[in-house]
């Protein structure tokens, strides 16, 4: 029987046998790309060779590429784990023609390698391909049915609607016509009793697809209409862990050794036996925590870290439903997620040898985050439980008699416990609920109103101008360029019109590996137009501008901000120089997780478990102050990415490189990267370094803002301003220091003498106001602006009036420091027959009055202000109360 590692290496070794170069993988977390989180097909990384926005250097290529499928249009989530063959990542076996062959060899090839190399029967495999589509005015796919009849009969194929065999990757970009080859598993007896033809892409959980064969042929524009691309590809598809699963001729893909090592020692962990079966909450879970484990260590590994939103939001989700699941269904309450990663590592070493390079620092962020979850989740669990059982102020008897669980407690427990509305959904299932999903919805459009994501995008149709050259960047060498206008758009971000513009040679650098992108100016026939921003969209630059030019034809001078280049160059060198610094400092386990460079900072985000110590600080500066000093040439060469890596050069995980690359060389025993950004020649341009913060981001996750260059030479001058300033209000003492400490003394007597007056008037008040409470009906009220005390001794006072009756409300205010603060007292008796909470008073009578926010206990409660407003109002609607 063959291994998976073998099958993985036999599709290799085939297509390179047919002229096809092997690439690797591209990362698992998109990058460039504003319409996907994730890459979640093999063609995703190839978008723009579809598109001719670029040659591919090699027409045919194949690839086993990892992808991730748990959010959009592609969202297998909720099968994970209880059917036998969906998965969150999985690997997508593929190869890849660039306007080089088409659909003779694509389906040639394909039938040679299933039959022939792996030795599947034949007939167990059926074909579909697109039968075609009336409303998009689209044929039958006739020359595909003709080239499978060379291999098979007329009655194994079958022609499939638009939704099973054309393939679209989104609402709009490359897409075609497809075909498909299906597999009948079932058993012998099975197959005679009924045709395997019929239950083709009918869910059946033993007929299966196994491989998507796509003939690019079409792009499709935002209005919906189609349009021919400049050149047909092909782009296919087959997921390892089907082919696996048929190859050692299993039932579940989780019975094959891609996931039984993993299951043996989940079980091992937990004491619990996985007994393969298809609906046992146990078993479930088994499958859940093996698949789910291998999405959260890819992702880490290319650098998306769990986290509140995007992204990170997904990891974030798919980590709470594993725990979740091994929680509930194998009784374990311990960590368990991150003692799988060693294992994971071992098993991909020789394919994707980046999880055995990170493994500690993989192990760690899943660890914390396990820990973190599992605080919050008993507590969420019973608040579930008690909302089902006996009901809350949030569950009317309406919900109650249809076991429906409203959006509002389904979002509560998003926000405050981190339930995913999947994870409420699945508990609510398992005891025959269900949850408003609508309500719920309607409760995170309310969230998401208001904080909506920063630069949300809606685009048109690209409108071709001069589309007969290829686009160049010439940034790395000249600052203005003559040029042309290839192509434009519209775009509207967040209700602003902006026009995208691309150019065909361009010196603006597109925000890429942290660097933010040029601004500057577009002269084209005397008309100046101010680029505002520059990013990529694959590899696609594009300019951002609020005008399009009058004269779209005329040649143009692309002109980038100098002087703002300059300091976003100064601060990219420094990030080299901090990073080799670190590694140096810290150890090898340094690992660059995310970084910002622009023209006024640099942030460095690295792996590393503990905060640093000042003293690692002042080190860290000085080696990098030390390599400024030597006024180092800043080497760069482009070179082929293997050289490159011999040598040395550090590669970023989760970056995709190319064949060449770029390695910048800050003296070869110090620092050698690779990296696409822009660079001063000579580090002693960068004048001066300074770290001004260090902070923790996540589990294992330390960030630095440092500066460099005049930002630094600024931030400097202004300290020392400041310093000038403070010696001057002490009349230029010699000892700053003990000045300082003098004070602070002083001020911490005067403030404990200060306390002690106002305690004693607090006492005399205390007094006072009791003789001043008015009857309302068996209760009291005590209302008063108080002078001569401060917040702390006001509430205080309040505690000990309140003690002094159980009937009795009051309301307190004072105006301290120009500001007000307002403290309500309720007594115990009063509170319960009235049904009354100081803290929501506050929140609903007090705050809002002076605009100010508090809260605090049912009895007693208080809050802070920016307007004092008319206090005696405030006092007069708390009183009303009663």
């Amino acid at each position: 029987m063959m291994g998976s590692a073998e099958i993985r290496e036999k599709f290799m070794d085939f297509f390179k046998s047919k002229s096809h170069v092997i690439v690797p993988s591209a990362p698992i977390v998109t990058k460039n790309d504003p319409t996907l989180l994730f890459t979640n097909a093999g063609m995703n990384q190839f978008k723009d060779y579809f598109l001719g926005n670029k040659i591919s250097p090699h027409p045919r290529v194949a690839d086993t590429q990892k992808c991730l499928r748990v959010s959009g249009k592609h969202n297998d989530l909720e099968e994970v784990g209880v059917d036998t063959y969906h998965h969150t990542m999985f690997e997508m076996l593929g190869n890849w023609s660039f306007g080089n062959y088409f659909k003779k060899e694509a389906i040639g090839w394909s039938w040679e390698l299933l039959t022939k190399v792996y030795g599947i029967p034949a007939d167990r495999l059926y074909i579909t391909i697109f039968g075609g589509d009336q409303f998009e005015k689209l044929d039958s796919d006739e020359e595909s049915k003709k080239e499978w009849l060379n291999w098979v009969a007329e009655n194994r194929i079958i022609n499939g609607s638009k939704k099973d065999n054309f393939w679209e990757m989104g609402d709009t970009g490359p897409c075609g016509p497809c075909t498909e080859i299906h597999i009948d598993c079932r058993p012998e007896d099975e197959r005679k009793s009924s045709e395997g033809k019929l239950l083709v892409n009918r869910d059946h959980p033993q007929v299966i697809e196994i491989w998507n064969i796509v003939f690019i042929q079409f792009n499709r524009l935002k209005s919906g209409a189609l349009e021919l691309l400049p050149s047909r590809h092909v782009d296919t598809g087959m997921g390892l862990e089907r082919l696996v699963r048929v190859l050692q001729n299993k039932q579940s893909n989780y019975d094959t050794d891609i996931f039984t090592g993993t299951i043996a020692l989940i079980a091992a962990i937990t004491g619990k036996n996985y007994e393969a079966s298809d609906t046992g909450k146990k078993d479930i879970a088994f499958r859940v925590i093996a698949d789910h484990i291998r999405a959260i260590c890819f992702t880490i590994a290319d650098g998306q870290l769990p986290a509140n939103t995007g992204a990170g939001y997904v990891i974030r989700r798919i980590l709470r439903r594993a725990v979740r699941y091994y929680y509930s269904y194998l009784d374990h309450k311990e960590p368990l997620l991150f003692q799988l990663v060693i294992h994971l590592a071992i098993q991909f070493e020789k394919v994707f040898p980046e999880l055995q390079q990170q493994q500690s620092f993989i192990e760690r962020v899943i660890r914390e985050e396990e820990e973190a979850f599992l605080r919050t989740l008993d507590k969420g669990i019973k608040i579930f439980n008690e909302y089902i059982t006996k009901g809350t102020g949030e569950v009317s008897s309406d919900f109650q008699k249809e076991k429906r669980i409203s959006g509002a407690f389904a979002f509560k427990l998003n926000d405050t416990y981190g339930f995913p509305i999947d994870l409420t959904s699945l508990m609510a299932r398992e005891i025959g609920w269900s949850v408003d999903e609508k309500d719920f919805d309607a409760e995170l459009q309310k969230q998401k109103d208001r904080s909506r994501a920063a630069g949300q995008l809606d685009t048109g149709d690209w409108v071709p101008v001069h589309e007969n050259g290829k686009i160049i960047f010439s940034g790395y060498t000249e600052l203005n360029s003559d040029t042309e206008i290839n192509r434009w758009r519209k775009a509207n971000i967040k209700g602003r019109d902006i026009y995208q513009l691309v150019l065909e040679k361009t010196p603006f650098y597109a925000e890429s590996g942290g660097q933010v992108g040029d601004t500057g100016v577009l002269t084209i026939s005397g008309e100046k137009i101010e680029v505002l921003d520059t990013k990529k969209e694959n590899d696609l630059i594009i300019h951002f501008t609020e005008k399009l030019p009058a004269d779209q034809q005329a040649r143009v001078l692309a002109s980038v901000d100098r002087e703002k280049r300059k300091n976003i160059a100064v601060h990219h060198t420094a990030t080299h120089l901090l990073h080799a610094a670190l590694r140096n400092i810290l150890g090898k386990h340094v690992a660059q997780k995310g970084s910002l460079v622009n023209a006024e900072h640099l942030r460095f985000d690295f792996s590393h478990f503990a905060k640093l110590s000042d003293n690692e600080i002042l080190i860290i500066e000085k080696l990098v102050n030390e390599k400024i000093r030597e006024n180092i040439p800043v080497v760069i060469q482009e070179m082929p990415r293997e050289e490159a890596l011999k040598i040395g050069a550090m590669a970023l995980f989760g970056e995709k490189y190319g064949d060449m690359v770029r390695v910048v060389t800050i003296d070869p025993a110090y620092s050698v990267e690779l990296c696409g950004g822009t660079h001063v020649a000579a580090s002693g341009e960068l004048g001066f370094f300074k770290i001004k913060s260090e902070s923790a981001v996540a589990a294992g996750v330390r960030r630095i803002e440092a500066i460099a260059g005049l930002a630094a030479e600024n931030f400097v001058d202004r300290e020392l301003d400041i310093l000038s300033s403070v010696r001057e209000q002490f009349k230029n003492p010699k000892d700053l220091l003990k000045s300082l400490q003098d004070l602070h003394t002083e001020t911490g007597n005067l403030r404990r003498k200060l306390e002690s007056v106002e305690m004693k008037q607090a006492a005399h008040l205390k007094t006072e106001l009791i003789g001043k409470a008015i009857s309302i009906g068996k209760y009291s009220f005590i209302g008063e602006i108080c002078d001569g005390i401060g917040p702390e001794a006001l509430r205080k006072l309040a505690g000990e009036l309140r003690a002094e009756s159980s009937t009795l409300l009051m309301v307190l205010a004072i105006i301290s420091e120009g500001k007000p603060f307002v403290v309500i007292g309720i007594g115990d008796v009063l509170a319960s027959e009235k049904n009354l909470d100081a803290s929501k008073l506050i929140r609903e009578l007090v705050a809002p009055q002076i605009k100010g926010g508090g809260g605090g206990q049912k009895t007693l409660a208080s809050a802070g202000g920016q307007e004092a407003g008319d206090l005696a109002s405030v006092i007069a609607a708390v009183k009303d109360v009663i």
